[in-house]
This record gives C-alpha cells, structure tokens and sequence, in this order.
C-alpha cells in the first residue's frame, strides 16, 4: 500500500479504473483532470475531508489495492456537509466568481438568441468577450497568476491545474474573436459553449479546493500581506468593476 500512495494519482487509477469512481463520491475530480501527477497521499490533504470521510475514503481505496473489491459505498451517516469559511483575499476571489457565473448562466441563451448579421447582436458578443477578457483575465485570473500563485511552487499540480484552464480559456477567446470576425455563428456558439463548461468546472475547482488549500498554507501575516497587494492590483488595471455589472444587469434583462 505505501507504494500506492507514493504514486500520482493518474497511475493508480490506470491500475485500479474503481478508485475513480470512489474519488467522485466524496466529491474529488481526479479521473478528468489535466494534469492528474498528484500523488494518491496528497488528495486527502489537498482536498481537506472531514475526519470520518477520510477515513471511509482511505478504508475504501486500500480496499480496492489490497483486497481487489470496494470495501462499500458512501455512508451517508459519515458524509459530512463541507461549509467553507475564506480569508479576506480569499472570499474578493469568491465574490469575483459571482459576477463571471453570472456571465455564464447568460451564454446558452446568448448563443440562442443573437444574429451575428446585425449589429446589436455583435454588440452583446463583443461586450461579452471584453468581460471574458478584461474582468474574469486582467481583473481577476491576473491577480492569481501574478500575486496569489507567487506564493507557492508554481510546478505543484494544484497551480498547474489552474494555469492550464486559464491557457484555455485564453485560447477560446482568441477563437470567439476570429467567429465574431467572420461572422461564423456556429464556431462562435461552440467556443461560447465550451468556455462556459470549463470555467464553471475552473471555479468549482477553486472555491472548493484551490482557495480553502491556500487558506491552510499561508499563515495570517502573508494573508494580509495578500490583501494590500490585491487592492493595488486593482486599483492598477484600471477596471471598474461595476461597468460589468451593468451589463450583466442589462444583458439579464434583455435576455430574460
């Protein structure tokens, strides 16, 4: 068993297809990860489960790698409710994510409801990549990627992960960008489509795992430190926040 749990987590599962399924009832994403280089050890910790669903996690996967079977499901006596309490940098990233959901509730109506040929409907799609860009990028994921990821090794698998949705990201802009130019509605409606599919999964992944994980690392000192370096990083982009709002205010109620 020691072995196992010194192994990344994507060999494990190449070895033992039944720990994926373990891993997602307690709510751990492993099998369709990016990276996946997390040593099987580490995903508790990273992941920080209750004592009893560590426990029948654990009990369930050595099941699998010693005895060949699955000691037995969820118990939902031991299934533990998480409720998660943020740091001050923390919940501004938290907040920072209600404004972006809200931008992608609107997109499979937005892909519906615009005509690429008029200019109102290029008007939303261009109003909708400057948020992608200018808020949920140069607003928020730079404030990540500048500020809150310098605080770790940049080659953990957690910062890894996070850096790879943010190059994708990146990249379907650029792809919306080059439909919208073309006026091509189906390679637009696509692109939309999967942008909204991966930065919903993008923040799960950090209001569940990443940011509690960072709470637990950095002390209070570095926390506030954190703080002033965000509220300037702000203040340096230039970017009102509430001019995003406001479109997703009026966009909301033009597309009910």
């Amino acid at each position: 068993m020691e072995n196992y749990l010194n192994m990344g987590i994507k060999a494990v599962i190449e070895e033992f297809p039944e720990i994926e399924s373990i891993l997602t009832d307690y709510d751990i994403g492993c099998g369709p990860c990016m990276v996946g280089t997390c040593l099987l050890k580490d995903i508790v910790s990273i992941h920080s489960l209750p004592k009893p669903d560590e426990k029948e996690l654990m009990e369930r996967i050595s099941g699998v790698i010693i005895n060949g079977s699955d000691s037995g499901k969820v118990n939902p006596e031991n299934k533990t409710n998480k409720s998660i309490s943020y740091s001050g940098p923390m919940q501004k990233l938290v907040d920072e994510h209600t404004l972006i959901k809200r931008w992608l509730a609107l997109i499979p109506r937005v892909v519906e409801y615009i005509d690429l040929k008029t200019q109102s409907g290029k008007h939303i799609i261009n109003d909708g990549i400057d948020m992608i860009r200018s808020y949920a990028d140069k607003f928020h994921h730079a404030k990540e990627e500048d500020i809150l990821f310098k605080y770790f090794d940049e080659s953990k698998e957690i910062i890894q992960v996070m850096y790879k949705d943010h190059t994708k990201a990146r990249a379907l802009v650029q792809n919306m960008i080059k439909a919208l130019e073309s006026e091509n509605k189906e390679q637009l409606s696509e692109n939309l489509l999967t942008y909204m599919d991966l930065l919903k999964q993008h923040i799960q992944k950090e209001d569940e795992i990443l940011y509690p994980w960072i709470d637990r690392e950095l002390n209070e000192t570095k926390l506030v430190e954190m703080d002033a370096k965000f509220i300037e990083a702000d203040k340096e982009s230039g970017i009102a926040e509430k001019k995003y709002e406001d479109m997703i205010n009026d966009l909301e109620k033009l597309i009910p």
